[in-house]
């Protein structure tokens, strides 16, 4: 199994961007499906975007960030992204990223949060209005 470390949370003003990272050991890191997700305070842990190696690299976002985040992976650098743009105050939340040798499609990822094999320990995500 891999394991995944996330960097690049921060403080940011509402309109900015920011870029997070998640490193991920290991050699197999370009067959699992790789999604980012966040929890709010008080809330649930929410999917945010997904990505596979195959398919052409397909991916998936969730309605609240589609058009303004964009998800992308380095599989050379056993690395996944989220380019965060246009950011919002209700973006605030710690940002987690996961991975799964078992889903096929980056659809799959947003509907399999309880279910997921790996995650990291997450990064802090401030935006100030």
């Amino acid at each position: 199994q891999v394991q995944l470390v996330e960097s690049g949370g921060g403080l940011v003003q509402a309109g900015g961007s920011l870029r997070l990272s998640c490193a991920a050991s290991g050699r197999t890191f370009s067959s699992y499906a790789m999604g980012w997700f966040r929890q709010a305070p008080g809330k649930e842990r929410e999917f945010v975007a997904a990505i596979i190696s195959w398919s052409g690299g397909s991916t998936y976002y969730a309605d609240s960030v589609k058009g303004r985040f964009t998800i992308s992976r380095d599989n050379a650098k056993n690395t996944v992204y989220l380019q965060m743009n246009s950011l919002k105050p209700e973006d605030t939340a710690v940002y987690y990223c996961a991975a799964d040798s078992r889903i096929t499609t980056a659809q799959a990822m947003g509907v399999s949060r309880e279910y997921l094999e790996v995650w990291g320990q997450g990064t802090l995500v401030t935006v100030s209005s």
